[in-house]
């Protein structure tokens, strides 16, 4: 019993010091992949350093591996929204987005209205340029009671594509101390300058969904 306890709180450390990597400059990103890589292969059965690994790997473009980390880090008997999630933000990155949202709706099945795959479900929506359904989806988003502000700004953000950009500047400044709501216009502004210029190449501006919840 002592060598399990001692093993899962080595695991423990490892996803705490891969996290804090993850965090941190993209150049550290690569060191946290390496760190999760070997505690995979000495655990290979913790779900928890696996769905870390999966996310890691998502966070430096390895679509592919992630997605096998991200398999062996629930089962079908028992699945986990927050991997069911991240599986549907690499599928979306891979421009597969209709397994993606799949992968997003088996999530809400257990989570219903959880606002961080909400939030993903309206960007792949973005993502193929349904700007009705994106709405949709980020506004039920953004009234949950625990929605990261990331959501108001994409949701901002959709709404500044179709036009309405006296909205989209109000929602992006929203019960915002005056500081932070003049950085969210900003960054909308920047974002909808973008679209502006992808215009001719037929794309929106590219917000990925988020892997991690």
């Amino acid at each position: 019993m002592k060598r399990v306890a001692k093993n899962r709180d080595r695991a423990d450390l490892v996803l705490r010091g891969a996290t804090v990597l993850t965090l941190d400059a993209a150049d550290t990103r690569a060191q946290a992949v390496a760190v999760l890589q070997q505690a995979s292969i000495r655990n290979p059965h913790n779900m928890k350093i696996l769905g870390a690994y999966g996310r890691a790997l998502a966070d430096a473009g390895d679509y592919r591996e992630a997605l096998d980390a991200l398999s062996r880090a629930h089962t079908p008997d028992n699945p986990d929204w927050r991997i069911l999630n991240a599986q549907g933000a690499v599928l979306d990155q891979m421009g597969r987005h209709g397994e993606a949202r799949r992968h997003y709706s088996a999530a809400l099945k257990i989570v219903p209205n959880e606002p961080s795959v909400l939030s993903n479900l309206g960007l792949s929506y973005l993502l193929e340029k349904d700007l009705k359904r994106a709405e949709a989806a980020l506004r039920k988003a953004t009234v949950q009671p625990n929605a990261n502000p990331k959501a108001r700004q994409n949701l901002a953000l959709v709404v500044g594509l179709q036009g309405r950009f006296a909205e989209a500047e109000k929602i992006a400044g929203a019960d915002l101390p005056e500081r932070e709501a003049a950085a969210n216009v900003a960054y909308l502004r920047q974002m909808l300058a973008q679209h502006s210029g992808l215009k001719n190449k037929g794309g929106p501006p590219y917000v990925p969904p988020d892997p991690g919840a």
